[in-house]
């Protein structure tokens, strides 16, 4: 790994069918084994049970479980001394997005039931009504956060 130059992000293309950048996303945190169409038709399919529940735009239900999952406030280790602080750190838009596809989908694989599809569109339901154990996550990150504010000014 280059130590001299910092590695340019490469841009998520759109999914052909939601032209969203974010589908995209949790389509390519979804696959396993480089299952990529598997991984797209369990999403797809998720969002088309979310249509028959809610009765509402799957995609607008979609980001606002992002949204609602996305952590504003994370806390990194940070040796100072010979002892570690829990330091909180404000999360950046990008880092904060994929916290929080990461947490929707180990949480909607750990839920109990048959099929994939209705567990991620069971949390991603939940999530959007501020609900769930994704959201639980990010408010325990948020506590941790809080608790740990006297160590703000060991930040890097």
């Amino acid at each position: 790994m280059s130590r001299r130059i910092r590695v340019q992000k490469r841009p998520v293309p759109p999914d052909p069918v939601y032209n969203s950048r974010l589908i995209s996303m949790t389509i390519r945190r979804l696959m396993t084994s480089g299952k990529k169409s598997l991984a797209s038709r369990i999403l797809y399919d998720a969002l088309k049970i979310i249509e028959e529940r809610t009765n509402q735009d799957p995609l607008e239900v979609f980001e606002t479980a992002i949204r609602n999952v996305t952590p504003l406030v994370e806390v990194k280790a940070r040796r100072v001394g010979g002892a570690t602080y829990q330091v909180p750190m404000e999360v950046r838009s990008d880092r904060g997005i994929a916290l929080a596809l990461r947490w929707i989908i180990r949480f909607s694989r750990q839920r109990p039931g048959r099929s994939m599809v209705s567990k991620l569109a069971n949390e991603l339901i939940d999530a959007a009504n501020e609900t769930g154990a994704a959201i639980r996550k990010r408010e325990e990150t948020h506590r941790m956060a809080e608790a740990n504010k006297a160590f703000a000014h060991y930040r890097y």
